[in-house]
């Protein structure tokens, strides 16, 4: 799959497909990307092995255990060029609401005002009770038939 291509100047989502806050977080940010700027992948889609690996995470199997896999949120931006980056924990966070339309760019300028470890902070004991209060889902939710388009 040639992720350029497919992505185009959209940022790419990468979540963990089992994680219950994850999959209310992705359709809550599929409500808001009313200009089309988001595309989604669980971690572990085929489609994503190659740059898990390329940004030295290790690649998640579509049969892993939930929670396998990066254990973070990763945002993709300029796919598969030489300006390639990949965001991860509260910046990528930081980076999908700068996408959605107002009054998310502001709250992600607040965010980034606010010191990288300490965000991270943050992003780390929310992660870390994730499946404890949202749950684990057993199977990575199908996206409905609109949807569709909107993940690789």
């Amino acid at each position: 799959m040639d992720l350029a291509a497919t992505l185009g100047s959209r940022l790419l989502v990468v979540y963990d497909g089992y994680c219950g806050l994850c999959h209310h977080t992705v359709q809550w940010l599929l409500a808001r990307d009313r200009h089309d700027r988001l595309r989604f992948a669980p971690s572990s889609s085929p489609a994503v092995a190659a740059l898990l690996a390329r940004h030295g995470f290790p690649p998640a199997l579509p049969d892993a255990p939930p929670g396998e896999g990066p254990g973070t949120i990763l945002v993709l931006r300029a796919a598969a060029t030489p300006a390639e980056q990949l965001f991860t924990r509260s910046t990528a966070v930081a980076f999908v609401l700068a996408e959605l339309p107002r009054p998310w760019p502001i709250v992600a300028r607040l965010l980034r005002l606010v010191p990288c470890p300490l965000r991270d902070l943050g992003y780390r004991l929310i992660a870390r009770s994730r499946y404890r209060i949202w749950g684990r889902l057993t199977t990575c939710p199908l996206p409905t038939p609109e949807q569709r388009s909107r993940f690789l």
